[in-house]
């Protein structure tokens, strides 16, 4: 056919870093069929939803079926009541119910971001960081250099910050690496961004799992934030929606392009454009995680991963490996002595029947480091932290 490639597709590797774990996974099934693969790799949740939660999204499904209950559209911003009780249950009051845009999933709002920004808009990211905020930016069809900032042990997982961006990517805790940022550390973002007049996307999809409470689990607990920061956040992590897909973003109405216009006006021309709004079933699923007394009990979910993390944490220091996050963070970041990440992902897989991710499919700064997720039943940790006993590269 006539029809032309999008030549940006090219600026991308080839297969996105899961599928080549799984590819190389099954790989490994094929010469051992009967091995017992305990996956510590992809982060997605494995306990089953609260049942409160099914009841709610259950109801409001029978609903649908009935003439009274019948509901078509929703509005593209989403459900008012959810928004309030995001706004309430989860920034206590700093943010307006009506800068909070209801979306199907963080990923996918971080994709339709590059469509407010300007073709020769700069961005910097962590590196280590979750690959769709480089991969995404090069899709949309923009072609700058992706100014990469090292998080590394040497600088406590803090880069330099680039004067010459005009957007930072920032997540808090860090995919892959585990690591929430301080307040003086995320005051000092901001600063830097006020200066410099950058935009920080701030993604706060794993903040339910910080808990000590001297770190900040909102950029917004920042002071000035609002003038400088759109957050984007997930259902995903926080009550095991990872296959219903709910999640939004935070727009503040302080936030200016250079022209004037107000970045939530454009974003609102965006979403009712190219989205239909969540899914009603989701939505309501959501509001039923943030009523007060749902909320507690959906808290035993992070304790659950959160024990999981420590478990998986204390074999490694254990087998005297440098181990990162575990803490506040549903990710254990694990360096390994002289091996390349895929090495170390084999030798993993081979010896312990463990899957992971190489550290180098998050960045440059990855290499040498694998990532293990506590997203997994208890007995898989339980087993896991087992055959770590007798492991050694």
């Amino acid at each position: 056919m006539r029809v032309k490639r999008n030549p940006s597709i090219s600026n991308i590797s080839p297969r996105y870093l899961f599928p080549e774990i799984q590819q190389q996974t099954h790989t490994f099934l094929q010469r051992h069929p009967q091995a017992d693969l305990i996956d510590l790799g992809i982060g997605d949740t494995t306990l089953p939803l609260p049942s409160f939660v099914a009841q709610k999204m259950s109801e409001k499904a029978a609903s649908l079926a009935t003439t009274a209950g019948y509901q078509g559209y929703g509005p593209p911003q989403g459900s008012p009541e959810l928004q309030k009780k995001i706004a309430e249950q989860l920034y206590h009051g700093c943010v307006d119910p009506e800068e909070i845009f209801i979306s199907d999933g963080a990923k996918c709002d971080i994709g339709r971001l590059h469509y407010l920004f300007g073709p020769d808009t700069a961005i910097a990211v962590q590196d280590p960081a979750y690959p769709v905020y480089g991969e995404t930016y090069l899709l949309s069809g923009k072609s700058l250099p992706i100014d990469l900032m090292p998080c590394l042990p040497e600088n406590d997982f803090f880069p330099t910050l680039p004067p010459a961006a005009d957007i930072i990517y920032f997540c808090s805790p860090n995919n892959p690496t585990g690591i929430a940022a301080t307040k003086k550390q995320l005051e000092e973002l901001i600063a830097f961004a006020r200066d410099h007049d950058i935009l920080i996307i701030f993604d706060a999809a794993y903040s339910c799992f910080i808990q000590d409470p001297q770190l900040p689990q909102s950029i917004y607990e920042i002071e000035e934030a609002r003038h400088v920061a759109i957050e984007v956040g997930s259902f995903s992590k926080i009550a095991g929606f990872t296959g219903l897909r709910l999640g939004w973003t935070v727009v503040p109405k302080e936030l200016r392009f250079h022209d004037g216009t107000p970045v939530a006006q454009d974003w609102k021309r965006i979403v009712s454009t190219c989205f239909n709004g969540a899914s009603l079933l989701s939505q309501s699923g959501g509001i039923a995680v943030l009523e007060d007394h749902a909320f507690l009990e959906i808290q035993q979910l992070t304790d659950y991963y959160l024990k999981n993390g420590m478990l998986l944490k204390k074999a490694f220091c254990a087998l005297g490996f440098e181990t990162y996050g575990g803490e506040n963070a549903p990710y254990v970041w694990v360096k390994l002595p002289e091996k390349t990440s895929w090495q170390g992902f084999h030798a993993f897989l081979e010896k312990t029947r463990i899957v992971s991710v190489p550290g180098s499919g998050f960045g440059p700064a990855g290499e040498g480091f694998l990532r293990f997720s506590s997203f997994a039943n208890r007995s898989a940790v339980e087993k896991a932290v087992e055959r770590l006993k007798s492991f050694s590269l």
